[in-house]
């Protein structure tokens, strides 16, 4: 079922202002590569954004080929999650974030996550943020059932 663009966003700053947490998709050497992300998103939801060492895979994953995927969901690991959980993808290319933008954003970014201040303040730590190309909103309920694979 489709949703208006107004339902849309109002699902989306639902389940961002309840997750803290996101799955980071990147690639490197042909292989898929996944990493847990504390995000934050900017007001208008145009960019997701998080922090990382630069010395991590996942960031020469990006700097090798800036797309990627991030997976928000509302699981808890319940069985009533086959019935309730939903769950958004978002895609888009990540970029590092300097100068004036990047004390902007962390600003938001510190807003949802205080206790990461001393993380991101370390020299070796990016701020990134994905410019949002799409969203896909699924919920597990609505895709399964007879002769379809959870």
């Amino acid at each position: 079922m489709a949703q208006k663009p107004k339902q849309t966003g109002q699902l989306l700053r639902s389940l961002f202002a309840s997750q803290r947490l996101c799955v980071l998709s990147t690639q490197g050497a042909g292989q898929p590569y996944s990493s847990l992300v504390a995000f934050a998103e900017t007001e208008d939801l145009r960019y997701v954004l998080f922090a990382t060492l630069r010395a991590t895979r996942k960031y020469a994953n990006m700097c090798a080929d800036p797309r990627v995927a991030l997976l928000i969901d509302t699981r808890s690991n319940q069985v009533a999650d086959f019935r309730d959980a939903v769950a958004v993808t978002i895609t888009g290319k990540a970029e590092e974030v300097h100068g004036d933008e990047r004390t902007r954003l962390l600003r938001c970014y510190l807003a949802k996550h205080p206790q990461l201040a001393e993380f991101v303040s370390l020299q070796e730590c990016a701020l990134l943020r994905v410019q949002v190309t799409d969203s896909i909103i699924a919920r597990f309920s609505e895709n399964t059932g007879p002769g379809t694979a959870p």
